[in-house]
């Protein structure tokens, strides 16, 4: 009767390790990230990580740091209020989250609501890309746009947006506690 015990205890905790999806340690922290980031969410990031929104392409950790603490200076509140999450896990650890969601600001007082899906390509079970399509538009950049010059025009007005948000920012310093 012990052995049964023992072999169904190990099939429950064999069964609890496939349930876990890709994206339950990492949906906490980018909820985080979009209303109230703390330095510990960005442990979800490999350290060469990319993050880019229509405004900005950050690269690297402290970028994203920048880029994420930068949202509570601009809004007085700021959070994700519905998504729904898809994923693709090519191997243990590693996929694509896509994150269909409806994201909350107040800016000047105004009530912001706005459409958007998250992509995040992940590796071991850290993110490396981390993609924010404003009304699930792809990107604009030198691949996607017809006219190959005003895609790289677009990345580097891009590039140097996140290059004023970083030095504003402290250059990705955490905030002090």
């Amino acid at each position: 009767m012990e052995n049964i015990k023992e072999a169904q205890a190990s099939e429950n905790t064999d069964n609890k390790k496939s349930s876990t999806r890709l994206s339950d340690n990492i949906m906490p922290h980018i909820l985080n990230l979009y209303s109230s980031p703390k330095p510990q969410d960005f442990e979800i990031y490999t350290p060469d990580a990319t993050f880019e929104d229509p405004l900005m392409c950050a690269q690297g950790v402290k970028e994203i740091k920048s880029a994420f603490y930068s949202i509570p200076k601009i809004f007085s509140e700021s959070r994700i209020v519905e998504y729904n999450i898809q994923e693709d896990e090519i191997s243990p650890g590693s996929g694509q989250i896509l994150v269909d969601n409806k994201q909350h600001y107040k800016f000047l007082g105004k009530d912001v609501t706005m459409i958007s899906l998250i992509t995040l390509q992940v590796k071991e079970g850290k993110v490396v890309r981390h993609e924010d399509w404003w009304d699930k538009k792809p990107l604009w950049n030198k691949d996607t746009v017809k006219v190959p010059v005003l895609g790289r025009l677009i990345e580097m007005s891009r590039r140097g947006s996140m290059f004023a948000t970083h030095l504003m920012m402290g250059f990705g310093k955490d905030p002090s506690p």
